[in-house]
């Protein structure tokens, strides 16, 4: 537990500051004249690279060892890229920016998310201990909107708020190295651990899992063009969208602990619920004045936790323990091919209709119901996935 409360200690101060510069990407790049397609390609591309180049890292994580290693590089990439913000001028520099604090994130969540689920069987499920650590991540991501948005408040100046995000970037830095310092060897934690064959197959559920949680992310419209549109539709005034993506994360921290309880006790059950509470999230934002777009923000957050939470527990039994890594950065990676190719459709859409848009969203968040449902059914009857070839 000491371990998994280090690591969402640090993974506060990353959010804090990731997160704080997201809240208000819509608004700054639409300040730098970029263009909603713009917007949504540049996010969308970003989250491609963020997901998809975890499928080296996971795998370069379990064929080297270099957890350690791996995970530290990431975060210096990404705390970097951040207040670099600041210094931007145009959309094209800030696009860069914003790319290589997604690609930052993607080195490091593999050999991270296996460390963490070492420590997962002895502190009561890997549920719980991901929803552990994603109230962390997403408390930090609360808190940094919020200190960006009274820097708004206070001096108007995108620029000058990203620069403030140095001071968390530092201190997530100093953690990682004291997490470093103290667990040099978390594979350790997993007292009952067992060895597989490193060429042993994924089993079937994982790739119909796979395909449910890629239509998720397909309809899952990212943050910056929901503030795009607030700031276009001046239904959010500007200095107040920092705040509501504050609650956005606020909701997604309080209500992961409680999602990661549940996946533990009722399985994928669960998640086809929230995927269903979850899909309402595009009407809200995209039709709703101040407080219906408020309501929508909020269930947004609670399907950020969803995907932060109960994902990567999912993953974890499914996956043999020498490809771990492998299968997180598998996993993600199709997860964010699809989440660009929503995000750059959603962008499109956006440009053209709004009905359309909100519709894309809906429906194919519906669509992954059928696939998670089937999965279910698998993992009651199949509850041990094979772990060789």
């Amino acid at each position: 537990m000491r371990f998994v409360l280090l690591i969402g200690i640090l993974s506060f101060f990353a959010d804090f500051t990731y997160e704080g510069a997201r809240s208000v990407l819509g608004p700054y790049l639409a300040w730098l004249q970029a263009s909603a397609l713009a917007v949504g390609a540049v996010t969308g591309f970003g989250e491609l690279l963020g997901y998809g180049l975890r499928f080296f890292s996971g795998r370069l994580a379990d064929s080297t060892g270099k957890f350690w290693p791996i995970t530290i590089f990431g975060y210096v990439l990404q705390m970097a890229a951040v207040p670099a913000l600041a210094l931007t001028g145009s959309w094209q520099t800030a696009a860069a920016c914003i790319i290589a604090e997604r690609v930052g994130r993607a080195i490091r969540n593999p050999p991270r998310d296996v460390m963490l689920s070492h420590a997962a069987k002895n502190i009561g499920g890997y549920g719980w201990t991901f929803g552990i650590h994603e109230a962390c991540d997403q408390f930090g991501a609360m808190f940094g909107p919020l200190a960006v948005a009274a820097v708004l408040a206070y001096r108007d100046s995108y620029h000058l708020a990203f620069a403030v995000l140095l001071v968390p970037a530092l201190v997530n830095l100093g953690f990682v190295l004291t997490a470093r310092l103290l667990y040099p060897k978390p594979q350790d934690l997993e007292q009952d651990g067992h060895d597989t064959a490193p060429n042993a197959r994924f089993p079937r559920v994982f790739w119909i899992y796979l395909a449910g949680a890629s239509l998720v992310a397909i309809g899952f419209a990212d943050y910056p063009l929901i503030a795009y549109h607030f700031a276009n539709a001046s239904t959010v005034p500007v200095h107040w969208i920092p705040v509501f993506y504050a609650v956005a994360m606020a909701v997604s921290g309080s209500s992961s602990l409680l999602f990661g309880r549940l996946f533990d006790r009722f399985g994928f059950r669960v998640l086809i619920a929230l995927t269903l509470v979850a899909a309402s999230f595009a009407p809200l934002v995209f039709l709703g004045g101040f407080w219906v777009a408020l309501a929508g923000a909020a269930v947004w957050g609670m399907g950020i936790g969803v995907h932060e939470s109960i994902i990567p527990a999912a993953v974890t039994p499914m996956a043999p323990l020498q490809r771990r890594a492998s299968a997180f950065g598998l996993f993600t990676a199709g997860y964010g091919i699809f989440w660009f190719l929503g995000s750059t459709a959603i962008g499109f859409l956006y440009e053209r209709s709004l009905s359309w848009t909100i519709a894309f969203c809906v429906v194919t968040q519906l669509l992954a119901i059928p696939f998670f449902a089937r999965v279910a059914r698998r993992r009651s009857s199949e509850p041990t996935p094979p772990t060789a070839v």
